[in-house]
């Protein structure tokens, strides 16, 4: 078993009309046995910026905490929040001084950037990134996650049809994975505000 899949995960990001959709699922186990069911996996950067975390639980933690400090220092300097495609330059540039001993990582960002326009990316261990402008996924549902999401997604969704699409995805796809699921987290986002939901899914 790859380290990546050690605690389990599904991440998926998709874009709609000036908005995006953030969900992961809620499952933290240790190979096949779970520890926890409510495992926040995306954590909020500001109001208009978000990353997940999927991989190894213990790193993803660590990796937040020192992108919290950077932000930070940056929000200081610059007396701004960070642009979703500056943070996702950033945490490639941290991937990739740790290249040699990398964190088990594969953050998927997703953000709303100038005119509101919705910007989502994924990248690898070593931060290579990886851009689209319809939807990413990552963790070790992405297979089944892309098959979804291929089938699924149409360009300028509303909010509420990105909503029910993204969480369609992602149920239907962590019930074929047996390392992630037990519900799920989604954030939508729009330029106004940002909707938090918890789904129900199987609890097996």
């Amino acid at each position: 078993m790859s380290i990546f899949e050690y605690n389990g995960s599904a991440l998926v990001a998709m874009v709609g009309k000036n908005c995006f959709a953030i969900a992961s699922d809620r499952r933290l186990g240790v190979q096949l046995q779970t520890i926890a069911t409510d495992f926040r996996r995306i954590y909020k950067m500001h109001d208009r910026l978000f990353i997940g975390l999927s991989g190894l639980a213990t790193d993803a933690q660590t990796l937040y905490q020192r992108l919290v400090f950077r932000h930070k220092l940056y929000q200081l300097r610059e007396e701004r929040d960070m642009k979703p495609e500056t943070f996702a330059s950033l945490v490639s540039a941290i991937l990739y001084e740790k290249r040699f001993g990398p964190y088990f990582c594969q953050p998927v960002i997703a953000g709303l950037g100038d005119e509101d326009k919705p910007f989502i990316c994924t990248m690898d261990s070593i931060g290579a990134k990886e851009l689209a402008k319809d939807f990413v996924v990552a963790g070790t549902a992405s297979e089944s996650l892309y098959g979804a999401c291929e089938a699924m997604f149409k360009p300028d969704m509303e909010p509420e049809e990105l909503f029910e699409t993204v969480s369609q995805a992602l149920l239907a796809s962590v019930d074929r994975d047996c390392l992630s699921g037990w519900g799920g987290h989604v954030y939508v986002v729009t330029p106004t505000e940002v909707k938090e939901r918890i789904l129900k899914g199987r609890m097996d």
